[in-house]
């Protein structure tokens, strides 16, 4: 009989305002304190940060009035090696554009993503019909 593992999978939908996104921020380093991640380590960290990169980008440039944006985390196990985060918000419309030159330096905003690419293996952006967009990242657990 072979036996089946499941992947470690949270997946919780937010308000799409700034408490959403810190309250989405604030939820991934519990999680991954509950499967084995404490809050101080530099998974938990680097996945505090692309969370909360990713979330504020869905409540500033994915919100849709009514409509909330998902955060999922999973790993899939037995190899353990990644963290997903996905950030899925419902303006399809309105896709990631990484940086191609550097960020004024008195610029306020503009560096996220490129923050997201230092701290993952890689990162996309997937549609989620029938408007929405999936902005995923994935993290090294080694």
């Amino acid at each position: 009989m072979k036996t089946q593992i499941s992947p470690l999978r949270f997946s919780q939908l937010f308000s799409p305002t700034p408490r959403g996104a810190r309250l989405a921020r604030l939820l991934t380093v519990q999680q991954l304190d509950a499967w084995g991640w404490p809050p101080a380590c530099a998974v938990s960290e680097s996945a505090a940060l692309v969370v909360a990169e990713l979330s504020a980008n869905a409540v500033t440039h994915g919100r849709a009035q009514g409509r909330g944006f998902r955060l999922t985390l999973t790993v899939e196990t037995p190899d353990a090696d990644t963290l997903r985060v996905e950030v899925t918000d419902a303006r399809g419309d309105r896709a990631p554009r990484p940086r191609t030159t550097a960020a004024d330096p008195a610029a306020e905003s503009g560096r996220g993503l490129l923050l997201v690419k230092a701290l993952t293996t890689r990162w996309g952006c997937d549609p989620y019909p029938p408007s929405g967009k999936t902005v995923w990242a994935c993290l090294p657990l080694s």
